[in-house]
């Protein structure tokens, strides 16, 4: 079994699975900016990611831009597969990729040597995806924002992708929710290693809503939190981590 991890920074991830590259919320190049505008939040790169040679699945949790980030998926070939929530298949249809399926929480699809079940991730305003992705040697589990689903029977899972800290905003609260989730991802999925997704990455942040901005928790916590129950990466972009 073969299953390496490349962390793009924000939610981005590149996958080899068994030999099955999987991009994930891929944030490669540009600006990324919210509706209404940048004086809102944006984000800039340090410096652009390269498109990966080779794509089997561009797998997407969300529609919004930070996520299924219109400027990067115009990188891509076309013809790429596509597996989706709901919301991100307006966007991929809208720029021209033509195999694309979506998923709502609950579907579960084939592709390839690999299953893709949504689980319910984050409501932004509407409820988006989760994933478990497995084959019959290994199993991983991705949300960006901190939700798990309440529908997902207890089960083993090797390998966790999540936030591990809270950013909230005064009087909406938390819209990344790590810290809280995390006691309840090792209680239900059991996994074997935990790496650490969405706050990281080479990227700087300006905006209105930056300046308000708290978090809640830390890397070292959640690494003391882990310690001697689970192995925890804390993942450098760019750098590739092989999980056995």
């Amino acid at each position: 079994m073969k299953f390496s991890v490349t962390y793009y920074g924000s939610s981005g991830w590149f996958i080899n699975f068994d030999g099955f590259n999987i991009l994930i919320d891929p944030w490669l190049t540009g600006d990324l900016v919210f509706s209404p505008g940048p004086w809102l939040i944006k984000g800039e790169l340090t410096k652009d990611i390269p498109v990966p040679d080779r794509i089997d699945l561009l797998l997407l949790t969300q529609g919004l831009p930070d996520h299924a980030h219109p400027p990067s998926l115009e990188l891509l070939n076309r013809s790429v597969s596509v597996i989706c929530s709901p919301s991100a298949f307006k966007v991929v249809d809208r720029l021209g990729f033509w195999r694309k399926q979506q998923l709502v929480p609950g579907d579960v699809t084939n592709f390839a040597s690999i299953y893709v079940e949504a689980t319910e991730g984050a409501r932004v305003p509407t409820i988006e995806n989760g994933y478990i992705v497995s084959n019959e040697n290994f199993s991983f589990y991705i949300e960006p924002h901190g939700y798990l689903d309440k529908n997902i029977k207890s089960r083993q899972i090797d390998t966790v992708i999540t936030p591990v800290v809270n950013l909230s905003l005064p009087l909406a609260g938390s819209f990344i929710k790590g810290k809280s989730v995390l006691p309840d991802l090792i209680q239900e999925l059991n996994p074997k290693t935990v790496i650490s997704s969405t706050t990281g990455g080479d990227a700087i942040f300006t905006g209105f809503l930056n300046n308000f901005i708290s978090v809640q928790g830390s890397i070292e916590e959640a690494n003391l939190k882990l310690m001697n129950r689970v192995r925890f990466i804390d993942p450098v972009v760019g750098k590739s981590y092989s999980i056995n």
